[in-house]
């Protein structure tokens, strides 16, 4: 007999769009194919490249919404965070996929871990303009206008944002649009855990390190830009893998 232990998966940033079909087969043979036999599965963020709204009825996002469903019904949960291109995701985007939507940072009990995670852009605080942008689109004010507009308006509107963060970020260094350090352990520190999980700078990595004599550790997701990249957890502890 042949004994399969337990996982956890963890996902984020895969920006699905039209223009890379090919990742988002990826990502819809990796629900049917890999995903059934998880104990869950998290979406850390940025499962769209951009998500206009629950309106969206386009036939690429009803497919993933139609594969979403499928996993959640059959036999594993399926959670979800928002990351910064797909902050729009509502109620209806979760009643449609029987996804659960989960806050900004949230503590899991990972096998046994207390484990904090998080899409990781509240980490990155040196990017001050970043964090300004960030405050304005999470406005449930701002949110509710936009989302009163018709779809066509909001595609403009949403295409000129990346344009602009597109030039921003040329101007920017790496270490600015990466994490600091000081918030990562304050963040620890505050939600009483060793283990970090996040997404959002596409810089798959584990790093250890020490806080007040306690070993920590933070793992970082890979995006899907060119490959699929999954954070395979079980009682043993996490790896990093390839698709």
């Amino acid at each position: 007999m042949i004994l399969f232990m337990s996982e956890t998966l963890f996902i984020s940033d895969l920006h699905l769009d039209n223009s890379r079909p090919e990742i988002t087969q990826l990502f819809l043979d990796f629900l049917e194919k890999r995903c059934p036999q998880a104990d869950a599965l998290y979406i850390l963020g940025d499962l769209f490249e951009v998500w206009l709204g629950d309106d969206d009825n386009s036939p690429s996002n009803l497919e993933v919404v139609s594969a979403l469903k499928k996993l959640s019904d059959s036999s594993t949960p399926v959670i979800v965070m928002h990351g910064n291109r797909d902050f729009l995701m509502g109620e209806k985007f979760s009643a449609d996929t029987h996804c659960k939507l989960l806050g900004d940072n949230e503590v899991i009990d990972l096998y046994g871990t207390p484990t904090l995670i998080m899409h990781g852009d509240t980490l990155c605080t040196d990017d001050v303009d970043y964090q300004k942008f960030r405050q304005q689109v999470r406005n449930p004010a701002w949110q509710q206008q936009l989302l009163a507009m018709p779809l066509e308006q909001r595609a403009a509107i949403a295409k000129s944002m990346r344009e602009q963060n597109e030039s921003a970020k040329a101007d920017k260094t790496h270490d600015i649009m990466d994490v600091n350090q000081d918030t990562v352990e304050s963040e620890m520190l505050k939600y009483s855990v060793t283990h970090l999980i996040h997404g959002h700078t596409h810089r798959p990595n584990v790093h250890e390190f020490t806080v007040n004599g306690q070993n920590m550790q933070r793992i970082v997701l890979g995006d899907w830009y060119k490959q699929g990249s999954v954070l395979q957890c079980n009682q043993d502890g996490c790896r990093l893998e390839t698709l």
